[in-house]
């Protein structure tokens, strides 16, 4: 099988169920941002984190691809049976998050990304993850998207901002605070 299929090079791309549509198309910008988070959180993967942590950012990689899918078909003309999102892979993220919370320190101020190149990484998915929603919550005002899409890729975001958090806990990383300059009146 060639990897190359020559039949995007005039700028137009095939959904699952065979639609033909432009690169640009709001579909293909949000399964593209999945694609484009998951590559960051394979990247996080390769960090110096824990055993559990490179696990369940592996699963997350799983369910990313299954979001993939979802949003890479075309609802109205794909007969193709696809994996699914399951409302307990929504409240996995939040029990993760749940758990790691009781770990650290309570959250007191807003926190500047960044204090080691693992934390950068999470900041950086937290913000491609932050696109992909506002892609498809728009995608989802033109097509029909499954709600729990959204909803995962908002608390995704969520649980990687939380993993900084724990990375630096982990590290023994100060946060990077932000304390705002006030105008003096």
């Amino acid at each position: 099988m060639k990897i190359y299929t020559k039949t995007g090079d005039k700028g137009f791309t095939s959904l699952i169920g065979g639609t033909r549509v432009p690169k640009h198309h709001l579909r293909i910008e949000s399964y593209g941002t999945v694609d484009e988070l998951n590559s960051f959180i394979g990247l996080i993967r390769d960090q110096e984190i824990t055993q559990h942590d490179k696990d369940f950012l592996k699963e997350i990689q799983d369910r990313l691809f299954t979001i993939g899918s979802s949003l890479a078909a075309d609802p109205e003309k794909s007969k193709m049976v696809i994996p699914d999102l399951h409302t307990e892979d929504i409240e996995l993220l939040e029990t993760e998050m749940d758990t790691i919370n009781l770990q650290i320190p309570e959250l007191k101020h807003f926190i500047l990304p960044g204090g080691s190149t693992t934390i950068s990484y999470c900041h950086i998915a937290r913000t491609v993850c932050r696109r992909a929603e506002r892609l498809t919550v728009h995608l989802a005002d033109e097509s029909i998207v499954d709600d729990k899409v959204i909803i995962y890729l908002n608390r995704l975001s969520d649980y990687l901002f939380t993993l900084a958090r724990k990375v630096a806990n982990d590290h023994n990383i100060p946060e990077n605070e932000w304390i705002p300059r006030l105008k003096k009146i």
